[in-house]
């Protein structure tokens, strides 16, 4: 299934950085539209169901934790070959492997604290856009 939308997150360490602005930037000159955008927080039973796929990962409590410490802004992407591209600007989870100028690169401090969250593929781009969307159209 291949389909022209994403699902981004602006995670908490972004946020409390006063990123927000300058990542939207660099999503919307990178030629994606927003089709919908929300600040929200989750709370831990949202990130422990969102992220439930690294539940048994050593991590996962930490990443719960980091989820939920402040709001974070979900957003569908569109453009075509959104899944793709968008990983393509986001770049490498560890900012220091990440290409010169991708998201990560530019505003993410760590492994943990990457700033964006990218949809890994089509079906996964439509099953967090209606986790985060519910009640709405969106693939």
């Amino acid at each position: 299934m291949v389909t022209n939308r994403t699902f981004t997150m602006i995670k908490p360490d972004a946020v409390e950085k006063g990123h927000i602005g300058a990542i939207l930037e660099k999503i919307t000159a990178s030629g994606f539209r927003i089709v919908a955008m929300k600040l929200t927080q989750m709370t831990a039973s949202d990130a422990k169901t969102f992220y439930a796929i690294h539940k048994e990962r050593p991590f996962f409590g930490e990443l719960v934790e980091y989820m939920t410490r402040g709001p974070i802004v979900a957003a569908i992407l569109e453009k075509d070959n959104a899944v793709e591209d968008f990983r393509t600007l986001i770049g490498a989870t560890n900012p220091a492997e990440a290409a010169e100028g991708t998201i990560r690169k530019l505003f993410a401090a760590s492994i943990g604290e990457n700033a964006v969250h990218g949809s890994d593929s089509n079906e996964n781009a439509a099953i967090e856009g209606a986790f985060h969307f519910s009640g709405r159209e969106m693939f």
